[in-house]
């Protein structure tokens, strides 16, 4: 019997608030006393509601994905619901993609959606937009290349939207008039922030005050300015993001070091912009990403069926099933007397520059006097043979 709270700290290091009672004449005398405050006519059940937050807390009887183990993960998966309408089109896996992706878009005002391709950012973008419409009476613009306008102009029904592409956007974008939502498809396109598009939709979201969705397979290409230049589109350059580059901090000596080498703030994405550690940027990208993996979904989502293939269930019952990737052998052949036989010439080249490599190595062998296969100096390859008589020894001597 106690007063703590129905917590873990309450019930684990709060016990001077509880007293254990274990003999029958104390108990006795206390069931009256404790049943007439459960049936008091005041008093309030909440067994339905208590029952429906375990469920949904970590301490429910089904198991937790370890991706949605993340703070961030069920911040998003407790407080947002995927649009009625939305409901039965999406796939198994995606939900929770719509309600991870709506926390960060409502908190930090942009979001990554990451899936690699084949997955369905499309639909998960379209679904989140609906919902922010629904909840927040936002209105979307559709930013995409001209070969994805009709694409998605098939869910401009299903949404309160204009599509625009985005060779268009540098001319009419400024024109247009305010949407407060917008989404991006193919943002890896918004690399270079000197490019006129960029230019163009970055002063757009600015004066608009817009949440953007971006979507890409491919956030990084070259550089992390690859994905830092991405959200600067949502996120100002001062802006304090509650972290900082702490592996490159340490690297050069700490806080003090780095402010003094960088003249920017520490907890900035300027700040990030200096760092090329791997893990720094894992942080930050943790804060606005979703991503995953078709081998995450397969391991996590799929089914099995009866001949061992991995499917995904519609509500409808349909199935979906994952390739199977088979590796299939071509061969083809080519004539090295044809002039215009592609491959015959691209071979000859690989040949020669092998041929002239392996006569610069068992030079530099000779000297050193390592055994090595001397190589005649030509610049003709006579046959097949002769490259294939090549290769091996280099590949061998490396």
């Amino acid at each position: 019997m106690g007063s703590s709270n129905l917590t873990l700290a309450g019930l684990a290091k709060q016990g001077e608030l509880n007293v254990e009672l274990s003999e029958p004449e104390v108990t006795q005398k206390l069931e009256p006393w404790f049943q007439d405050r459960w049936e008091n006519r005041w008093s309030i059940d909440i067994t339905k509601e208590l029952t429906q937050l375990f469920d949904k807390s970590l301490a429910r009887k089904e198991p937790l994905l370890p991706y949605h183990l993340s703070q961030e993960a069920r911040a998003g998966i407790s407080e947002f619901s995927v649009p009625k309408g939305f409901k039965t089109a999406l796939l198994p896996f995606q939900p929770n993609a719509v309600q991870v992706a709506a926390h960060h878009l409502h908190k930090r005002g942009g979001v990554i959606i990451g899936d690699v391709v084949g997955l369905g950012k499309t639909i998960t973008a379209a679904a989140l937009a609906k919902m922010f419409e629904e909840d927040f009476f936002m209105e979307t613009l559709i930013i995409c290349s001209k070969n994805l306008v009709t694409l998605w102009e098939g869910y401009v029904h299903q949404l309160r939207a204009k599509v625009m592409s985005i060779s268009a956007a540098p001319h009419e974008l400024l024109e247009e008039r305010r949407y407060r939502l917008l989404i991006i498809d193919e943002s890896h396109k918004l690399r270079n922030r000197e490019g006129q598009c960029y230019r163009a939709i970055a002063e757009y979201i600015a004066l608009n005050d817009s949440k953007v969705i971006l979507l890409t397979a491919t956030p990084y290409n070259k550089t992390y300015r690859d994905l830092s230049n991405q959200l600067r589109l949502f996120i100002d350059a001062s802006a304090n993001l509650g972290i900082t580059p702490e592996r490159y901090k340490a690297s050069i000596g700490g806080r003090v070091q780095f402010e003094a080498r960088h003249q920017v703030k520490y907890n900035t994405i300027a700040a990030f912009e200096q760092s090329d550690c791997s893990d720094d940027w894992a942080e930050l990208m943790r804060l606005c990403l979703v991503r995953r993996t078709r081998s995450f979904i397969k391991n996590n989502y799929a089914l099995t069926d009866e001949a061992g293939r991995k499917y995904l269930a519609f509500e409808n019952g349909e199935r979906s099933y994952f390739p199977d990737r088979v590796l299939v052998k071509v061969e083809y052949g080519f004539n090295q007397k044809d002039p215009h036989d592609h491959y015959a010439a691209l071979l000859k080249k690989a040949a020669e520059a092998t041929i002239q490599a392996a006569g610069k190595k068992s030079n530099q062998d000779l000297l050193s006097g390592r055994s090595c296969l001397l190589i005649s100096q030509t610049s003709q390859v006579s046959a097949i043979d002769d490259f294939e008589l090549v290769t091996w020894p280099i590949i061998k001597q490396e």
